[in-house]
């Protein structure tokens, strides 16, 4: 009997991790798959535009160098898994908690304020991204039917008071973001709308229709300042930035692997072989639409109308990326719902309003409510729509969305948790170059954000007040 209940006891463990939980099985192909399909987002179909206002050689040196930054931060962010020892430390399952356990409380806070605002400021961008992909979708019927210098323009405000209602409908359903199917339809419909954005602007290419392109992108002229030209460089710097993140979800991608080999050094393959996946797909999507429609690349290659034709393809491309944000949204929703939620029920753990489910019966439908859940997420998504009504602007949000999280994400936090944990000397050489790499994304971060808010700024005085057609 005892030799029976140690058998089960070693059966048991063998089936357990070091922190107790069910063993991971992720390996470096997973999760290179993982970082794939997490950066492969809308922000993809902007970097024609960013390519178009850098130009050749500025364009593609700044994808590569920022791909480079982020292979090298990544890997140390992979090696603070585990505290102190990245081998076989204590696991930190979230960004926050590791920052938390090298850094101390107050850059723990600062880096929550940081992750929850560009949560919360891309459900702004995907509402955003929605009603143009819709709006898009109509107009390329409408040019297909009545010719491709008919009046089809259209308001994107009732397409996104519809993506808004299905956002509040699908913000009642707990631990959406779970759903088995979500992160597949995301992978499909992403790499979907990429590719074929990217293949209609190799067939505009090879037709020979394409347009002139600049080594140092759009040429200053009677329709571009010198300044204009300046601050549009500094929108496309957001763009890049926003497209190479994937800062807030890459420990939930390390929570996967297994634990030998060491999950740090199965991340850096990850991060190499992810990060260069990315870096082609992103040099492609930008170069062939740049040489496509040289100085008039739109923001958006799939919803700027250089393509009319076939138009099936063009709507298609848009249905995939509705597709993908309204899954993606909760998945972005979810964690911010949940931290709400968890502090509410800290503070007023004994309020029927905050805490009672009610179980609730439709036909055969069965499920519960709770009326803390329905009413401020409804008043989150409905606050979420408005912002996206007042400000709908795709390119200069995106570009404000990357400025914000670049510098603090991807570079400030990874530079200073490495300093902590391997004791690097104040004012060391070492030190000195982390410190100098640091101050220089923090510039371009500063810059980035100060050109889309001019562009955001500069856009919101020529249109009236959610009046907006595309």
């Amino acid at each position: 009997m005892d030799v029976e209940l140690a058998a089960k006891s070693v059966s048991r463990s063998e089936e357990l991790d070091d922190d107790g939980r069910i063993k991971r099985t992720g390996n470096v192909f997973t999760a290179s798959i993982h970082i794939v399909t997490v950066v492969v987002g809308a922000g993809v179909l902007a970097l024609a535009w960013a390519m178009a206002q850098l130009g050749w050689i500025p364009g593609l040196a700044t994808m590569i160098i920022f791909a480079c930054i982020s292979i090298y931060t990544y890997n140390l962010v992979a090696d603070c898994y585990r505290y102190p020892d990245p081998i076989n430390g204590k696991r930190n399952y979230t960004y926050m908690q590791a920052v938390d356990a090298y850094l101390g409380g107050t850059m723990h806070v600062f880096c929550g304020l940081i992750q929850y605002g560009k949560l919360a400021g891309l459900t702004v961008g995907y509402t955003i991204t929605s009603s143009t992909s819709l709006v898009a979708i109509k107009k390329a019927i409408c040019f297909h039917k009545r010719g491709h210098q008919a009046y089809c323009r259209f308001s994107n405000n009732p397409f996104m008071l519809g993506f808004g209602m299905l956002q509040i409908l699908l913000s009642q359903i707990p631990n959406f973001h779970k759903l088995t199917c979500l992160s597949t339809v995301a992978a499909i419909t992403s790499f979907c709308y990429a590719l074929i954005g990217s293949g209609l602007s190799l067939a505009v290419v090879v037709s020979g229709k394409g347009e002139t392109t600049r080594v140092f992108g759009n040429k200053v002229g009677p329709g571009l300042s010198e300044a204009d030209k300046m601050w549009r460089v500094f929108s496309a710097l957001g763009n890049i930035a926003l497209a190479c993140s994937y800062a807030t979800v890459v420990y939930d991608i390390m929570d996967t692997l297994k634990s030998y080999p060491p999950e740090c050094k199965q991340m850096k393959k990850a991060n190499v072989l992810g990060i260069t996946t990315m870096t082609i797909l992103f040099l492609l999507c930008g170069s062939l639409g740049y040489a496509a429609f040289g100085d008039d690349t739109p923001g958006n290659i799939l919803t700027g109308f250089g393509f009319y034709e076939p138009f099936w393809l063009v709507a298609l491309g848009n249905v995939c990326i509705v597709i993908h944000m309204i899954g993606a949204y909760q998945v972005l929703a979810q964690p911010l719902f949940r931290i709400i939620e968890m502090g509410a029920n800290m503070a007023w753990p004994g309020s029927d309003f905050i805490n009672k489910e009610y179980p609730t019966k439709i036909g055969s439908l069965t499920f519960s409510f709770n009326l803390f859940r329905l009413i401020w997420r409804t008043i989150y998504v409905a606050v979420v729509t408005i912002i996206a009504m007042v400000m709908p602007f795709f390119n200069e949000f995106l570009a404000l969305l990357g400025a914000i999280g670049f510098w603090p994400l991807i570079v400030f936090f990874p530079i200073q948790m490495h300093i902590a944990q391997k004791q690097i000397k104040r004012l060391s050489f070492k030190w000195c170059l982390l410190q100098l790499l640091s101050f220089v994304c923090f510039l371009v971060s500063v810059v980035a954000a100060v050109g889309s808010i001019r562009g955001i700024s500069k856009n919101i005085k020529k249109y009236k007040l959610f009046m907006y057609k595309q």
